[in-house]
């Protein structure tokens, strides 16, 4: 039976299929970095440094772009217990009181991070000598993701709904 539906993969915005698409080279690449370095140091004795640089670094970016997805999912841990109990003036109050202040941490931290990449454009790793930008990049990219995701929800005047069932 054939139907004219799109699929759920289909249906993601292609950033959001590449974003998730570089999570999972991220991780497959931690886990072969890790693995060999067990192995190495099990049987061998021995291991590859650099492989730790390598997982660390894939760590940051991807806990950096998978809090972007779960924002835009609606995905991260929410607290309703004030907002479910008050009245749809006070909760409509209360979410642009917490859209600003996500906006002044996320403005704030932009500002950090870019001065840390700065920073780490003279400053290189101790084993493979990439500049520590990199690391820092990554909070930076996560910064600018959250500001999207704010702007998202203030233009729509609600926070993304997460289509996971809550815990009461």
């Amino acid at each position: 039976m054939s139907t004219n539906n799109p699929t759920e993969q289909e249906r993601k915005p292609l950033l959001k299929r590449l974003a998730e698409g570089l999570m999972v080279l991220a991780l497959a690449g931690m886990v072969i970095a890790v693995f060999i370095n067990v192995v190495l140091r099990y049987v061998f004795h021995t291991s590859i440094v650099s492989y730790e640089e390598i997982s660390r670094l894939l760590f940051v970016w991807l806990v950096a772009i998978g809090s972007i997805v779960a924002a835009f999912e609606g995905a991260h841990l929410g607290f309703d217990m004030v907002t479910s109990r008050v009245g749809p003036v006070t909760r409509k109050v209360l979410f642009w009181v917490s859209q600003l202040l996500i906006t002044a941490c996320m403005v704030l931290l932009l500002w950090g991070s870019w001065e840390q990449v700065l920073a780490g454009w003279s400053s290189y790793s101790t084993v493979l000598g990439y500049p520590l930008a990199l690391g820092a990049a990554a909070t930076l990219v996560l910064a600018i993701g959250m500001l999207v995701v704010v702007v998202r929800d203030m233009i729509r005047g609600t926070p993304t709904e997460s289509s996971e069932t809550s815990v009461e």
